[in-house]
């Protein structure tokens, strides 16, 4: 399986998911014009990864603004994993947010708190 590599942006999550290790990282600001169009393809890739690789997923998400629009698709994305993860699967989420940074916080609780997948508040170092 090939690896997904979506380069950052002002306006667009910069993506690594390596297929190799199963380390799928987000970083960067969220607010496309288009979030549904931009988060179809990483849909696309985590869904054929858990049908065709029998690997443990590590999600590393650095997120320092998430508009509306992309929380919801960001919502449904760790929905498709919550749901490998109560079909046995094996993952964990890391949400990581900057010291003083309440909203990327409060935001990370609110998104993970309904799912049964592992998750931690990662505060980054300064």
């Amino acid at each position: 399986m090939e690896n997904l590599r979506i380069e950052r942006r002002r306006d667009s999550l910069g993506v690594v998911f390596d297929a190799e290790t199963g380390i799928l990282t987000m970083t960067g600001s969220s607010y496309p014009e288009n979030p549904v169009e931009f988060f179809a393809p990483l849909y696309a890739w985590l869904k054929t990864f858990i049908a065709t690789v029998n690997r443990p997923l590590i999600v590393n998400i650095t997120i320092s603004y998430l508009n509306t629009s992309s929380s919801k698709c960001l919502l449904d994305f760790l929905e498709i994993l919550d749901k490998h993860y109560e079909a046995g699967g094996s993952v964990t989420v890391n949400w990581h947010y900057e010291e003083g940074d309440e909203d990327m916080l409060e935001t990370g609780e609110e998104l993970c708190e309904d799912l049964l997948l592992p998750y931690q508040l990662i505060l980054l170092p300064k």
